[in-house]
């Protein structure tokens, strides 16, 4: 069974929430930057406890990521490894240009679309 729900998060950034059987796809949209980290941080690593265990974010409607948005992506797929799951993320040419800058790419687990990224939970 698949629920949704919108996130609270900042005037700056919305998301939403898919929950499947074994895994969660969380949307973003936005600016993942100093000012939306904190409740980032706090929103999407409450989903992550609340599990399903592999979470998929989305992010190829964010408009802008600094290096607090990026370091609150290394701090939560670091949670979901610790809580034996996996977090992988979709990204846009910006997105992804800038994880690559950082050398990010591997770490962060880049995806080209949905559809690898859930194949790649079957494997």
């Amino acid at each position: 069974m698949t629920q949704s729900k919108n996130l609270n998060l900042t005037v700056s950034l919305r998301g939403t929430r898919e929950v499947n059987e074994n895994y969660q796809i969380i949307r973003l949209t936005g600016l993942l930057d100093a000012f939306s980290e904190p409740t980032v941080r706090k929103v999407i690593g409450a989903c992550i406890d609340e599990g399903p265990k592999h979470i998929i974010m989305v992010l190829s409607q964010i408009d802008f990521i600094d290096s607090s948005g990026l370091g609150v992506l290394v701090q939560l797929v670091k949670q979901a490894q610790t809580g034996g799951g996996s977090l992988q993320l979709i990204t846009n040419p910006r997105v992804t240009q800038t994880v690559k800058l950082v050398r990010l790419e591997k770490f962060l687990c880049l995806q080209p679309s949905l559809e690898v990224a859930l194949e790649n939970l079957n494997k």
